[in-house]
């Protein structure tokens, strides 16, 4: 997932005055003067984000009156440029602050969003509602055919209007001051949505003993163990609601009846007391609706989808149904023959469950490949894991990793290397987080301390973070990664090139700064290269014996690729279709669980659980910035199976095909339209056949 920082375009909520300090004590009020003007975290004191929020509200306020109060006509440079640049300590300060927040965020840090979330609010609503602000962005837009922009220039232009309009500019009289309340609410809501699901994720517990791990590999055993030892209860073991436990738990327990134990409490989070989320939830869905109406569309959806490649609910439901149609079969097919299994494993007829897919899932991929995922594990040490992942960016794009130590960082298990081209010039910087603690929330995702952007000719580098929640080494073994975690690590790698490689000129057109339905393109694409034997061959090797990863091995990983696709594809779409009924209501949600389990119905694979539902736990579309956006990893994979095909039939390391895709796509960021650069690279749109194929959906014509 692509976790968007909060900047000036998208700024979040202060209410507070923080403690007194002399502006040269605080190290966010001038550019860092450090190695590639890195964030010194080792000088950061938490009182600083505050105080300079504060300076960096009253700067930026002050940037925006000199442009609104010249004398001068509005152009490009003086208005649209200039609002461009403004708020430097503002942004210096979240970029740090809010990916902070996020990877290792204690409670005084979570005290801090709170307080600072109204302030943002506020400053934001006062630079969309300036009107003499809009009316210069509108004079420079209405006379943009006399300007003779580029390309680029155009498209800085076309957003910073339709942000403006989208955020209320165009309101009058008591519609902007309702405008500017809903959005003050909804940001303090979104925030405490998503620390309501950290808490409550990081507060359960069920203690086990030897005798109830039955079926866990050793590796979950030893993990489970360790994690009893944190907490001074040597000789028990935990398990968490922590992504890689609660995965492996689910998969590999034969214990029936801790499975569903566990999934309960997986999917009942936020439902209940101190972090209940439900009444939340409700609120953010109505504000949104009130904010879409405001604007004069009839649903969220509608007004959401106006600047993405979708453009409309209809053409995202098209997809949907589309790709629910041509799947469904297939489940059907897959749902007969797991069931099967399951029954005759079990020696009685029963009706599978929530929590029975992944174990019956698991066990039936293993008889039919011969293949236990357990199996791969010592083939993916995370050191060579990550030299593998590096070294694909150096065959396609001639990239080389360098491990600076000299860098200061945020937590001790955070490594930060140094990014050169093939020619020995400054890349960027990236920072790898991998491992879960109390202070991170689940997940994993891609942000960026510094993004990249030219200005006054100097071409400002990105210092990309890649944060993840992989499996912790145990006492005798090293940090052996699942190849769903080999995935998760490749994926947030995509988003971290689509950073690093940035060539743009503006900040907000740089990097993953895209259409939201176009951001998942990068990542997912290079998802594709771990089925390939030419890629994997070339790291994956045994954490002991130093051995390649076995032929039989990788054949198996290539043909159970494909196991499961349908279920894998209808839990997507089921998600989709949940975001849009959130986002498509006309009036208030009375009903969560029946309004949910409509929702996913044309969908479902499974029996509806009763007391587990979805919506207060789904932190894209309450608190993550995919508000009527979750459709877009399935519109992502279909241009990303179709743009891997064309690398297959060129050669998957063809130079040519690669320098395209880097220089049409990646270096691109959202400089032109994304269907432009897509076309650009592929010579062509793309259709859902490649992904069809690639799932085993549809047979490829020889």
């Amino acid at each position: 997932m692509r976790h968007r920082n909060i900047i000036k375009k998208a700024i979040i909520p202060l209410l507070f005055t923080a403690p007194f300090m002399s502006n040269a004590e605080n190290i966010f009020l001038e550019e860092f003067k450090t190695t590639h003007n890195c964030v010194p975290f080792d000088r950061i004191e938490k009182s600083y984000y505050e105080a300079a929020v504060d300076s960096g509200i009253k700067q930026a306020e002050q940037e925006i009156a000199a442009i609104v109060n010249q004398r001068s006509m509005p152009t490009f440079e003086n208005t649209i440029v200039a609002l461009e640049n403004s708020g430097e300590i503002l942004n210096r300060t979240l970029n740090t602050f809010y990916p902070i927040l996020s990877a290792d965020g204690d409670d005084e840090m979570n005290e801090i969003s709170l307080r600072i979330a109204p302030k943002l609010s506020e400053y934001q609503a006062n630079i969309t509602l300036n009107e003499k602000l809009w009316q210069r962005i509108k004079y420079v837009y209405d006379n943009r055919e006399k300007l003779n922009l580029s390309v680029e220039e155009a498209t800085l232009l076309q957003r910073t209007y339709d942000m403006f309009a989208q955020s209320g500019a165009t309101l009058e009289g008591a519609d902007r001051d309702t405008y500017r309340k809903l959005t003050a609410e909804l940001s303090e809501l979104t925030l405490k949505f998503n620390q309501n699901t950290v808490k409550e994720t990081a507060a359960y517990e069920m203690w086990l003993t030897k005798d109830d791990l039955v079926g866990l590999p050793e590796s979950s055993v030893e993990a489970a163990a360790l994690a009893a030892k944190e907490k001074g209860r040597e000789g028990e073991y935990l398990i968490t609601l922590q992504g890689p436990t609660y995965m492996a738990f689910m998969k590999y327990s034969s214990r029936r009846d801790l499975r569903e134990k566990l999934y309960r409490a997986y999917n009942s989070r936020c439902l209940s007391g101190e972090y209940d989320n439900t009444k939340i939830m409700a609120r953010i869905a109505e504000i949104r609706l009130e904010i879409a109406k405001l604007m004069g569309a009839k649903t969220y959806a509608e007004y959401s989808l106006q600047r993405t490649m979708a453009e409309t609910p209809e053409n995202v439901y098209k997809l949907l149904d589309q790709l629910r149609d041509a799947y469904m079969p297939a489940w059907k097919k897959e749902y007969k023959e797991l069931t099967k299994y399951a029954q005759k494993e079990q020696g009685k007829k029963f009706e599978l469950q929530a929590w029975d897919y992944s174990y019956y899932a698991n066990k039936l991929k293993n008889e039919k490949y011969s293949f236990n995922e357990e199996e791969l594990r010592p083939y993916f040490e995370l050191n060579n894991v990550i030299k593998g992942v590096f070294g694909l960016a150096t065959k396609l794009y001639g990239l080389h990793f360098t491990e600076n130590q000299n860098i200061s960082v945020y937590n001790p298990e955070v490594k930060s290397f140094d990014v050169t081209d093939s020619e020995g010039n400054f890349v960027g910087i990236l920072y790898t987080d991998f491992f879960p603690r109390a202070t991170k929330r689940g997940g994993a995702w891609m942000t960026e301390f510094r993004g990249q952007k030219v200005e006054n000719g100097v071409d400002h580098r990105p210092h990309v973070t890649l944060t993840m929640n992989f499996t912790r080494p145990t006492e005798s073994k090293p940090s052996l990664l699942t190849f769903y975690e080999v995935e998760t690590f490749i994926h947030e790698f995509g988003h971290g090139l689509h950073g690093l490689l940035s060539q743009t000129h503006y900040g907000s057109l740089a990097g993953t700064n895209v259409y939201r339905d176009f951001v998942e393109v990068p990542s997912q694409f290079h998802e594709n290269f771990l089925t390939q034997k030419e890629f994997l061959d070339g790291f994956a090797k045994h954490y002991i014996t130093g051995e390649p990863i076995p032929q039989e091995l990788v054949d198996k990983i290539i043909q159970s690729s494909q196991f499961g696709a349908a279920y894998a594809c209808l839990r997507q779409l089921s998600f989709g279709y949940l975001d849009m009924a959130h986002h498509t209501i006309t009036a208030p949600v009375t009903d969560p669980f029946k309004f949910e389990e409509d929702a996913m119905e044309s969908v479902r694979t499974m029996p509806t659980v009763e007391g587990c539902i979805m919506s207060p736990q789904f932190n894209h579309i309450f608190s993550g910035g995919y508000a009527a956006g979750y459709y877009s990893y399935k519109w992502a994979e279909v241009i990303e199976a179709d743009a891997f095909q064309y690398f297959k039939d060129n050669g998957i390391f063809n130079p040519e095909v690669a320098k395209s895709f880097r220089e049409n796509v990646l270096s691109r960021g959202g400089t032109e339209a994304p269907m432009v650069l897509y076309k650009r690279f592929r010579g062509q749109e793309p259709g859902i056949d490649a992904l069809l194929i690639r799932d085993g959906i549809k047979k490829e014509k020889k």
